[in-house]
């Protein structure tokens, strides 16, 4: 059975730990409402950009882009891989990297030569 010292020593463990959350969560807590003032302000540019891009696909609805065509010869592919630089994002990498791996046994059935870059350093170490 422990002892009043060792008891009294694992609550002021526990109530130090517990200031150390309470620090860390009123400093997420300010950044989250830093990213999300950031986002509100970027709305109007956004919605901007949208207005502009749908105006521009209605201009000339018959032109179609070279790149944005279906095509059945496909002989070569690139592919970019964008992944997070640290964690703490859940399965957002896991995801990624497992869509990148289904594209690439995909174009390799079809004969498909793909090449890769890869951006972040999760990506570069897949």
């Amino acid at each position: 059975m422990p002892g009043i010292k060792e008891i009294r020593t694992k609550i002021k463990s526990v109530q130090n730990t517990r200031k150390i959350t309470k620090a860390m969560e009123m400093v997420a807590a300010s950044k989250m409402r830093k990213a999300q003032e950031r986002m509100r302000t970027a709305r109007p540019y956004a919605a901007k950009v949208r207005n502009i891009a749908a105006h521009m696909a209605q201009a000339n609805p018959d032109y179609e882009h070279a790149y944005l065509a279906k095509r059945d010869d496909i002989k070569a592919a690139g592919l970019i891989v964008v992944t997070t630089d640290k964690g703490l994002c859940g399965a957002l990498n896991t995801n990624i990297l497992r869509a990148v791996l289904n594209r690439l046994k995909d174009a390799e059935a079809k004969g498909v030569k793909v090449q890769t870059t890869a951006l972040a350093t999760r990506a570069w170490a897949f």
